[in-house]
Order: structure tokens, then C-alpha cells, then sequence
């Protein structure tokens, strides 16, 4: 058993070291220190009595010897966690531990209540959350279910659309007094998002709108600029859900069409009836559902 977990470690080295092209960040994927990594390409090579990877200035280059092994081992890490999927789906009783990735708004503004609600009426349950504005991979099981927002969810994926996520124009109240629904949006000083959110139906929304010049304030984060619209930076889109729950806001016109974004709870089709995951994929649709006029809340108007 210990020559076999062995052989397993080694293809993992490998791997590592030709995704990362250097030791140092080899290292960091495995946990392990820059010298332990050299050693074990060192033993590694010496076992197998080839070269794997040529030490070149720029790093770690893989040999063909090298690249057939680490193809093997992308290889076997896939089989490997194939079995887990299926033998996870064999179980029968909502127990266990249940990783969770969404976005910090929609834990701030709309779960995180539910996630309580949930460790209560299902306490044999662990509940890990991950937030992140990017798409854990759940083939890999970075995750086992996703909550967020999506035009359109990976095919790889399953799940369903849970409702609709209404966005508006957002500014401290003190800073709209007087403002009603002929307001002109480019005499405002504007918060927006910035290029490494990557949120391009706003950022061309507030083109057409005329308002890139106005904006001089930018965040990585719809919680941020939230907070940076509560404490009178600015105008800013915001979700309905987190402007219209702040005391501080007001919201100026209607919900944004164009803007109205899905929301969507995923997990991977070789999980969808593991006892725990189905536990909580209902119990979490069903409370979304309740919420539903604050999501959408296209209605309202300044």
C-alpha cells in the first residue's frame, strides 16, 4: 500500500512541476518546500532512469518522458475523481460535508440567513463556503455546489434557475434630495466596476448612458461599490436586493432591464443525488423562492 500511495505521490510531483514550469510553484500546489520538490524529482528520475524535465533558465521545461508521465497523471487524478463522484452518490443520508462556492454579495445581501436556517434544520451537515467571484470547478470538486449569477450556466454542470436578480441606480439619499425620474445621470459622479471584475453588461450600460467620464471611483466587487454608494461616493448599479436593503440608499428610477441577471444553483451531474447535496439544493431553492420580490424588484422607482 505504501509503494503504491508512493507512485501515486510521484505522478502528482510530476504534474505539478509541468503545470507550474517551475519547482517553487510545484511547491506551492503540494504543500511542500522548494528543496523537498528538487528531491523528489531527483529520486523520481533516479527510479525511473530517464530525464523528465530540462532545467532550463526560464524554469522547468518536461521532457517527452515527462509529458507522457504527466499526461498519465491528468489522466489518473480524472479516474480517480470520477470514482469519488459515483461513490458519493451512493449516499443515502443527508450527513457529511458540503463545500459551497458563491459570490460575497449574494452571501451578504441573501444567504447568508439561509445558510443558518440550513445548519439548523440539518445539523449532522458541515457546511464550507467558498467565496469567489469566479466558477469553481466542481468536476474537480473544488466544490460541491455553486450559487451565482449566470446568463448561462456550463454545460457540464446541472441545476436549476432559482430566480432573478433586478439592478437599479443606487445613491446615498442625501445625495439624491430632489431628484425624481428626469434626472440626468451624467451630472452625478459615478462608481463602477473595474477591469478585473470583468462585469461587461455594466460597463456597457454606462457607456451608452454616456457616463465612463463620470466615473472616477472603481471596485472589484458589487459588495464594494455597495458600500462605496452607502457612504456617498457616488451613483452606482446596484442589485435590488443590497440597495434596497441599505437605510442609506435610495434608489433613483426603475430596475434595469438589460441588466436582470439569472441565478442559478449548479452542482455536477454525478452529485445531484448524493442525500446531502439534494437536502440542500432544496432547501435553498425553496428559501430563494420566498425572496423572490426582493431579488426582482423591478417595480420600485426614486
Amino acid at each position: 500500500m505504501n509503494e503504491q500511495k508512493g507512485r501515486w505521490d510521484d505522478l502528482r510531483v510530476v504534474r505539478a512541476i509541468a503545470d507550474a514550469g517551475s519547482l517553487s510553484g510545484a511547491g506551492r500546489q503540494l504543500g511542500l518546500s522548494h528543496a523537498t520538490v528538487f528531491r523528489r524529482l531527483n529520486e523520481i528520475e533516479a527510479r525511473l532512469g530517464v530525464r523528465l524535465f530540462e532545467r532550463m533558465r526560464g524554469g522547468y521545461s518536461p521532457t517527452p518522458a515527462g509529458e507522457d508521465l504527466a499526461a498519465t497523471a491528468v489522466r489518473v487524478a480524472d479516474e480517480v475523481l470520477e470514482v469519488e463522484r459515483r461513490l458519493a452518490g451512493q449516499d443515502l443520508q443527508p450527513a457529511g460535508s458540503l463545500r459551497v462556492t458563491t459570490t460575497d454579495t449574494l452571501l451578504f445581501g441573501l444567504l447568508s440567513p439561509i445558510f443558518t436556517a440550513f445548519r439548523q434544520a440539518y445539523p449532522e451537515i458541515g457546511l464550507e463556503v467558498a467565496l469567489s467571484n469566479n466558477l469553481f470547478n466542481l468536476s474537480r470538486r473544488e466544490a460541491d455546489v455553486a450559487i451565482r449569477p449566470a446568463q448561462a450556466p456550463p454545460d457540464t454542470l446541472v441545476g436549476r434557475r432559482i430566480g432573478v436578480i433586478a439592478q437599479a441606480v443606487y445613491g446615498r439619499t442625501e445625495l439624491l434630495e430632489g431628484e425624481s425620474e428626469t434626472h440626468d445621470l451624467t451630472s452625478f459622479s459615478w462608481i463602477g466596476p473595474d477591469e478585473v471584475m470583468g462585469y461587461r453588461p455594466l460597463e456597457h450600460w454606462m457607456e451608452r448612458q454616456g457616463l465612463q467620464d463620470s466615473c472616477r471611483y472603481r471596485l472589484d466587487s458589487l459588495l464594494a461599490m455597495t458600500v462605496a454608494a452607502r457612504d456617498g461616493a457616488g451613483l452606482a448599479v446596484l442589485p435590488c436586493y443590497l440597495g434596497d436593503g441599505a437605510p442609506e440608499l435610495r434608489r433613483l428610477g426603475a430596475a434595469i432591464p438589460e441588466l436582470a441577471t439569472d441565478l442559478w444553483l449548479l452542482t455536477h451531474p454525478d452529485l445531484r443525488r448524493v442525500a446531502r447535496i439534494r437536502a440542500f439544493m432544496d432547501f435553498v431553492a425553496e428559501a430563494v423562492r420566498r425572496e423572490a420580490p426582493r431579488l426582482d424588484a423591478s417595480n420600485g422607482s426614486a
